[in-house]
């Protein structure tokens, strides 16, 4: 799907329908039933921890899916010690949530790519007398997903995968997969190569990687739209994630937190002697060694896509919270410092691990919590 411009009406009532579910989340009973006190008792402290400040009212965003589960985690954190906020997250992908930004209708956006010069200039006419930066908050694997019958386990490296995802190796038995993957029995099945429709950082991510790793097989310039020819869509991480779960001989890309209910992902081989898994930890190795390259308070991260050392995975992203760094309007900005001021935190990044995320390295998260304060 290419960017949409989004009327306010059809904002609205998306940002309604997360509202509702998000406050489902935050204020339903606890499921967890019989689980342990240890969990219960690290959430209330975790709450007493968070500071409201003056926050209050609501507080709308949208954009990334990709860290819609983290998120998630952070609003029922959150809104149980700052009962007198109510925040709206709406998962439209990068494209669309900078666009919604950039057009006044929200207090932040979450973004799998660093903001363009463009999308700076045009964020100056609702930042008054500032601009929009990007603050990482969020890390991780993009998970290579499969479902082919009778494996398990599966190598590829990034040469295969761009012919794979440029429909030039259409069929699992191919000569180039069972090369990486000399003891598995595949399949006679045809490749079912799924991508996303809507705009998302997640695709100019992992083109980014297939362009870095395979310079000589993926000949597409990248961005948030998918341009290469053939295989088949789905909009968001989720619906990516069902597809591969759903479909024989289907493979595609999203996040590690969406690979759950047995989805099974793909080992990378890099220059590394042995190929690299799609870990939390793994990722956390490649982002440490992300460089800033943003000005002045942006801390947009130039990231790795080739690296060679022993378990660093090569395909991660970071997703950037949106928000300008002056001008922010005065109903919302209380509640965007003191939400963005706990997801920064320890406590907040700490529920990352286990959400399969990657909290960011110590060195960065700490400018971001500098550049929170300052935000006016």
């Amino acid at each position: 799907m290419k960017l949409q411009r989004m009327n306010r009406r059809a904002l609205a009532l998306g940002a309604l329908a997360v509202s509702s579910a998000l406050a489902l989340t935050a204020c339903g009973s606890d499921d967890t039933g019989g689980k342990d006190k240890d969990a219960g008792a690290q959430a209330s402290t975790q709450a007493g921890n968070i500071k409201c400040d003056d926050a209050k009212g609501q507080l709308q965003a949208s954009g990334s899916s990709a860290q819609k589960n983290a998120i998630d985690a952070w609003v029922k954190q959150y809104l149980a010690a700052c009962k007198s906020v109510q925040i709206n997250y709406n998962p439209t992908g990068s494209g669309a949530g900078i666009t919604a930004f950039t057009q006044g209708q929200t207090a932040f956006a979450g973004s799998d790519s660093a903001l363009k010069p463009e999308e700076i200039e045009a964020s100056k006419k609702v930042c008054k007398d500032g601009q929009a930066i990007d603050l990482p908050m969020v890390g991780g694997p993009i998970a290579v997903g499969f479902n082919v019958p009778g494996v398990d386990t599966l190598v590829l490296d990034a040469p295969t995968l761009a012919k794979i995802f440029d429909s030039r190796i259409t069929n699992w038995n191919d000569a180039a997969i069972a090369g990486l993957n000399p003891d598995a029995k595949l399949p006679d099945l045809k490749i079912q190569a799924f991508h996303r429709s809507d705009e998302s950082g997640t695709t100019d991510n992992f083109t980014k990687y297939l362009k870095a790793a395979a310079p000589g097989e993926w000949k597409y310039e990248g961005g948030k739209s998918w341009e290469a020819k053939g295989g088949q869509s789905a909009q968001g991480s989720s619906g990516l994630a069902q597809q591969v779960k759903q479909t024989s001989g289907a493979i595609s890309y999203f996040e590690l937190s969406y690979a759950g209910d047995g989805v099974k992902t793909v080992d990378i081989k890099t220059e590394a002697a042995e190929p690299v898994k799609a870990t939390v930890e793994n990722a956390t190795a490649a982002i440490a060694a992300a460089e800033v390259v943003g000005t002045g308070k942006d801390l947009a991260l130039k990231l790795n896509y080739t690296p060679d050392a022993a378990g660093a995975y090569p395909i991660v992203l970071v997703t950037y919270e949106i928000v300008c760094d002056k001008g922010n309007k005065s109903d919302s900005l209380p509640a965007t410092k003191s939400f963005l001021n706990y997801i920064a935190s320890e406590d907040g990044q700490g529920l990352l691990k286990d959400a399969g995320y990657a909290p960011m390295p110590e060195e960065i998260i700490t400018k971001v919590r500098e550049t929170v304060s300052s935000l006016s």
